[in-house]
């Protein structure tokens, strides 16, 4: 096989409950607050705004992605990563049932690339097929990656 194909949701989506929004919302006052008090009130807008967006976000529904694997590179939706860009790579089995496959950039601005892979996704051949372009190298998933899905992102 040349190519893989597949597309997935960007990430799951998991809907908030009112509390879930309440609890940003009293978090975000209490530290704004906090900064007013040590009179940062720059720091005070801050934590406002970054609250404000981060409910947007948690409102906004995924979008689907498109992903391929071909002679070339890895495609995420119309942007190439190529091998030459791409250090190593990983397939990582997580404990509820999914895959993801891990991807080591040489670029410092894009240095891990998380990809998810779907159900149809035949993990086997394509572990062989990037083993003859990419070292496999053991890599966990980011901290902050594993925390915003603790969040519900």
């Amino acid at each position: 096989m040349d190519t893989f194909r597949w597309q997935t949701y960007e990430y799951e989506y998991n809907d908030k409950s009112p509390d879930w929004y309440w609890a940003l919302a009293i978090i975000a006052i209490s530290s704004a607050v906090t900064a007013i008090l040590f009179e940062n009130v720059l720091f005070a807008l801050l934590i406002l705004i970054g609250a404000f967006t981060v409910a947007l976000f948690a409102v906004r529904k995924p979008n689907v992605v498109n992903f391929e694997i071909n002679n070339r590179g890895v495609v995420i939706d119309r942007t190439l990563y190529q091998y030459q860009t791409l250090d190593s790579f990983w397939i990582l089995y997580e404990d509820d049932g999914d895959r993801v496959l891990l991807i080591k950039s040489k670029k410092t601005m894009v240095p891990l690339i998380v990809v998810p892979l779907s159900e149809d996704v035949d993990v086997e051949s394509l572990h062989n097929y990037l083993l003859e372009r990419l070292e496999e190298v053991e890599m966990e998933e980011p901290i902050a990656h594993r925390f915003l899905e603790f969040l519900g992102f």
